[in-house]
């Protein structure tokens, strides 16, 4: 999920990391800055089945992805909590690529069954040599569920925010389509000459 002014500079250079030579200057975050600022203090650990690997990266060194729709921090985007600056759901679009994408990119991944921050520890990171498993690894019920507050699931939350973090930029042509609130995001998309074709209105992806 992006700011829609982030797009121009996205369908020029691709989703740039902040450490990119061709981040974006003008870049508009949307997300919550305490939490950005954890990720980058805090280590990858992969899990690959019994086998932990211990990575001098952190998760900051990442451009996160969500499996899923509707997510918390969407919730909190577009509310304004925990400090979090409201942002109107027009200006917010998703920017959707596909595992085959990023393999085919040739960029380096990680994929996790939850929150990557999960403060309990529960959330296991996996590398690359579990793609194959990755429909078994990752909750995709959980993460297109709308509601993530069950009292008889109390992990659904973590499970919901299942994440998949790649390493350097992701290119344009990775990008497949894009998703937006209503008409007046898709108008504007358009007038950024992105083809209609890749642009999907879906208001029950917001809140």
């Amino acid at each position: 999920m992006t700011h829609v002014d982030n797009i121009p500079h996205i369908l020029q250079h691709g989703i740039t990391h902040r450490n990119s030579i061709n981040a974006n200057p003008n870049y508009i975050s949307i997300g919550d800055g305490s939490l950005i600022d954890n990720r980058s203090s805090t280590n990858i650990n992969v899990t690959n089945g019994s086998e932990n690997v211990s990575e001098s990266i952190t998760i900051g060194d990442f451009i996160p992805f969500y499996f899923g729709i509707r997510t918390p921090m969407l919730y909190i985007i577009q509310n304004g909590y925990k400090g979090v600056k409201r942002q109107n759901p027009d200006d917010i679009i998703y920017c959707v690529t596909s595992v085959q994408q990023i393999i085919i990119s040739n960029n380096l991944f990680y994929f996790t069954d939850g929150h990557a921050n999960s403060k309990k520890g529960f959330t296991l990171i996996y590398d690359d040599k579990k793609i194959n498993e990755i429909e078994s690894l990752i909750d995709f019920k959980a993460a297109y569920n709308k509601n993530w507050k069950d009292d008889t699931d109390l992990d659904l939350k973590r499970r919901k925010e299942a994440e998949f973090l790649v390493k350097n930029d992701v290119p344009n042509n990775s990008i497949l389509g894009y998703i937006c609130f209503s008409d007046v995001s898709k108008n504007k998309l358009i007038k950024m000459e992105i083809e209609e074709t890749k642009i999907v209105v879906k208001p029950n992806y917001y809140f």
